[in-house]
């Protein structure tokens, strides 16, 4: 595939939203086997055209240059070989899961003889609206169409290239599947007018999932009329308690800060109990000179280690996305906990401690969608967790939370069997 094609079949959303709305019908009544079989032939397709889809990434990354993006958002839409691999990799983990389209949750009789079975069934259209990471686009589609789901897919204009090219590959998949075509549109048009169409179709969209920053998720939660499932922003604190192993405490702040920054489920508060801190400050500033991470902390924090930018009410509040983190030193689990409920975003939190009733004290008191205890936050992530390609990470309470997996795409039906029965 040598050259590119825009894949959108018609300038019209609304357009875009009937297509898929009429595929959902035909992929829900497909059976797991089909489903997987089109999802490795996507896998295989998108490894045989990585020199197309990378030639098209450069585009955006060259774009990305001239504007000045940021480190962290360069890093998030930089496509290599391996990435490509790793999503191709991706699709074929979701292919080894249970389809949970079908599964019976649970069944009844009732004294009438009627019998009542509760069914998975799949949302029907998924309206996915994100930023910068051409992966999502496959994520996404692989998650999507495993559950049964059609995808209208928006992406943010500064991976435009890499998107388009991504789904041109797909349908070119698709066309030797069971999978109609249209189960995947892609709306190539980049102003905002068009996300603005895709939030209110209640008729044609079934689900919206908003992916990307805070200021993404807030527009589409506060503007959509189509039901939302709201992914969130990653304010992720790690407690180093007073009684936290020095070796753990090291290897899991330097994993959760420096493995990728740029990623949601990264650290970007570490919260230090005083005696802790003034015992090991000089392991602490090794590992952040090691790495050169720029350090915005309080005045205690600023006593026991150098190089501290005074932190102020927008860096506790700091998704940095980089290599640049928040400190708090305070003196109690209680007012760690205190802290997080303050600026947290509900996302992933973390204790270190070799104390059981401070672990238990932070694990149940912590409101957040992943809790660890002696654990990095990086594991907040569907593939870690087993659960193949993730299409994002709820922070919120109704229907799915934490990472979003083939089950938060499904549904329930009530079937009903009977032999006459009236009411």
């Amino acid at each position: 595939m040598s050259t590119f094609k825009s894949t959108t079949k018609n300038s019209d959303v609304k357009d875009q939203a009937k297509l898929a709305q009429e595929a959902s019908k035909k992929l829900a009544l497909l059976s797991e086997k089909d489903k997987n079989k089109a999802l490795l032939v996507i896998a295989y397709t998108l490894e045989s055209e990585t020199d197309f889809i990378l030639e098209q990434n450069k585009k955006d990354l060259v774009n990305g240059e001239n504007n000045n993006f940021s480190e962290a958002l360069m890093d998030r839409l930089r496509l290599t070989e391996d990435r490509v691999k790793e999503f191709a990799n991706g699709l074929r983990e979701v292919v080894e899961l249970k389809d949970p389209v079908g599964e019976i949750l649970s069944d009844w009789t009732l004294d009438n003889g009627l019998n009542v079975e509760q069914v998975r069934v799949p949302l029907g259209v998924i309206g996915m609206i994100y930023e910068a990471r051409p992966n999502v686009t496959v994520d996404a589609t692989g998650l999507a169409l495993k559950s049964g789901n059609a995808i209208v897919l928006k992406g943010g204009s500064n991976a435009i290239h890499s998107n388009s090219a991504i789904v041109s590959v797909i349908h070119k998949a698709l066309r030797a599947t069971k999978i109609p075509e249209d189960a995947v549109q892609f709306i190539a048009s980049t102003n905002r007018e068009a996300a603005g169409q895709l939030f209110t179709m209640k008729e044609h969209i079934d689900v919206l999932i908003p992916r990307g920053g805070g200021n993404l998720i807030r527009t589409v939660v506060e503007n959509a009329t189509v039901p939302v499932l709201e992914t969130g922003v990653g304010n992720c604190h790690i407690y180093i308690d007073q009684f936290a192993d020095i070796d753990k405490a090291l290897s899991i702040m330097e994993n959760a800060k420096t493995d990728r920054p740029a990623v949601c489920n990264a650290a970007e508060t570490f919260i230090f109990h005083e005696a802790w801190l003034n015992d090991h400050a000089g392991q602490v500033t090794a590992l952040f000179e090691k790495y050169d991470i720029e350090v915005h902390g309080d005045e205690k924090a600023a006593e026991l280690l150098p190089d501290v930018i005074p932190a102020n009410e927008k860096d506790w509040a700091e998704e940095y996305l980089s290599l640049a983190v928040a400190v708090k030193v305070v003196s109690s689990v209680e007012e760690a906990v205190a802290h997080i409920e303050r600026y947290g975003t509900k996302h992933s939190e973390a204790i270190v401690t070799e104390n059981p009733k401070n672990a238990v004290a932070f694990l149940n008191s912590v409101d957040a969608a992943a809790v660890y205890h002696n654990a990095s936050t990086r594991f907040t992530d569907g593939s870690a967790l087993g659960f193949g390609a993730e299409i994002g990470i709820s922070t919120q309470k109704l229907h799915a939370r934490g990472p979003m997996g083939l089950p938060a795409l499904t549904t329930i039906k009530y079937r009903m069997t009977g032999d006459g029965q009236v009411r």
